[in-house]
């Protein structure tokens, strides 16, 4: 027997996130503002004629900022949570679980520690590199001493 759970406030705010990002949703917004507009000369552009439009997007805008901010706080966790595994079942440092809570400073720190690393690894590649390319050479002008 399968359980079935309430709608929660999650559930409501990604609902209406994904909603608001549909073409169709676009197309009634814009299509509500043109009427709003042609409706202009017929209320002389009155200030409550101004007032609806502004109102309205004003309290449109207020709770749709609540709403697509608690979908991007759940994405944002469940993508850490996966990148927090991916380390920690692979090879990588298991240091950096857990770094998204770290103060910008320490992030700072970090981040300057993984780019000198890389840089440093990047300059190693390019010796390596040029070693092999040297030695290729000096085997290649072997062979043609040698005549094989």
């Amino acid at each position: 027997m399968a359980t079935t759970r309430a709608p929660t406030f999650s559930d409501f705010a990604a609902s209406v996130a994904r909603a608001a990002g549909r073409p169709g949703t676009f197309a009634a917004s814009l299509l509500l503002i043109m009427a709003w507009a042609v409706t202009g000369p017929l209320f002389h552009y009155s200030d409550t004629w101004q007032l609806i439009i502004n109102t309205g997007t004003t309290i449109v805008t207020f709770l749709m900022v609540f709403l697509i901010q608690n979908t991007q706080n759940r994405d944002g966790a469940a993508i850490q949570a996966k990148l927090d595994e991916l380390i920690r079942a692979s090879a990588a440092q298991n240091a950096y679980i857990g770094i998204e809570h770290l103060t910008e400073e320490e992030l700072d720190t970090l981040r300057s520690r993984c780019e000198e690393r890389a840089r440093s690894f990047r300059l190693s590649e390019a010796a390596d590199a040029a070693e092999e390319s040297a030695n290729a050479k000096a085997a290649a002008a072997a062979r043609t001493a040698t005549g094989s």
